[in-house]
């Protein structure tokens, strides 16, 4: 299994390499007679040669983006997947359970209402409000669905989604609240976030995002045997030696740390979490020892592509990369249903 498993995941980022140097190429700026491949090995070993506009466009701009595309695709795919090894169900994803509505709604209260109390923290929190706001946001509405939805360690899937859709309409009754008070500056960051999109793309933000991936992931990626024993019940898991509670804190933590530092760069990216651990899931069943690994990979790939096709499609312009996901999820949220329904 494991050498299969290095063979899939080698073949995944062959795919992903050559997507990014696709994606690199990809834009309305004109390099002349040169390739933007060229322009950014300048970049890195002759720099002289390279006009300040082209290591802005190449440097800071598109690479910045494709790998903020990588390391956010990788983030929710195995969100979703861990997610949904947890409540042993599909349809359990940060979006559909309201868990990416509940960081988004921090995040609105913070943009709008930040400026009120912001001076009274210290430099550093000040930096990272929006960050630490999206993460409580996501960490408060995943224990609240869990809570709710969970009962003698087993979960109801149908109190899930509603709780998931009530957060969810609560979430945005307020973000319509705070649109109607917020300013222009504030109304353009707000719609930001309900959209999504991978246009604010720093090194910096880059940096967090890889941080708290590598640390998820060294704590979650191991995961995928407990993850196929808690399939077959909790009960039985605890029976073999796994420490199903001690795992259950663990993803419920490390995914709301992962969507809640997504939420706040990118906005709202919805069905990435839905769409990768389905696929794998019909080529592997539901083994996350290899689904797991794949997600990250996958992830990536997906967001990718939908976010080179959302800056390319009606450029100089951008179609907002959340409606891309949206309608690349739709169909795959239908299906599942579809595939319940026939099981019933």
């Amino acid at each position: 299994m494991l050498n299969k498993l290095n063979i899939y995941i080698a073949i995944s980022f062959l795919l992903l390499i050559l997507l990014s140097i696709g994606a690199l190429y990809i834009g309305v700026y004109n390099f002349e007679d040169k390739s933007p491949l060229t322009v950014l090995s300048n970049v890195i070993f002759n720099p002289a040669e390279v006009s300040l506009s082209e290591k802005y466009v190449i440097w800071d701009i598109r690479l910045a983006r494709i790998v903020m595309a990588i390391l956010i695709g990788s983030i929710l795919a195995v969100s979703g997947t861990v997610m949904q090894g947890m409540f042993k169900n599909p349809l359990a994803t940060p979006d559909l359970i309201g868990i990416s509505a509940g960081a988004t709604l921090m995040a609105a209260i913070t943009i709008v209402l930040g400026a009120h109390f912001k001076h009274f923290l210290p430099d550093f929190l000040q930096f990272s409000l929006l960050s630490i706001a999206a993460f409580i946001g996501a960490l408060g509405t995943m224990l609240l669905v869990y809570k709710m939805s969970t009962s003698n360690n087993k979960t109801n899937v149908v109190i899930m989604l509603l709780s998931g859709v009530a957060i969810s309409a609560l979430g945005f009754a307020v973000v319509g609240l705070l649109i109607y008070l917020s300013s222009e500056e504030q109304l353009r960051d707000l719609t930001f976030w309900n959209l999504g999109s991978l246009g604010g793309a720093t090194w910096t933000k880059n940096a967090v995002l890889f941080t708290v991936l590598v640390f998820s992931y060294v704590i979650l990626l191991p995961k995928g045997k407990a993850l196929n024993a808690m399939m077959l019940g909790e009960k039985d898991a605890e029976h073999i030696g796994i420490p199903v509670e001690r795992i259950k804190k663990q993803i419920i933590v490390l995914t709301a740390l992962m969507v809640g530092t997504c939420v706040a760069f990118s906005g709202t990216i919805g069905f990435v979490g839905l769409i990768v651990p389905y696929i794998l899931r019909l080529l592997f069943k539901s083994n996350y020892q290899l689904i797991l690994p794949l997600a990250a990979v996958m992830g990536s790939i997906l967001l990718l592509i939908a976010d080179t096709i959302s800056r390319s499609i009606v450029a100089p312009s951008e179609v907002p990369i959340g409606v891309l996901t949206a309608f690349m999820g739709a169909p795959v949220f239908i299906a599942i249903l579809i595939r319940f329904k026939n099981s019933m």
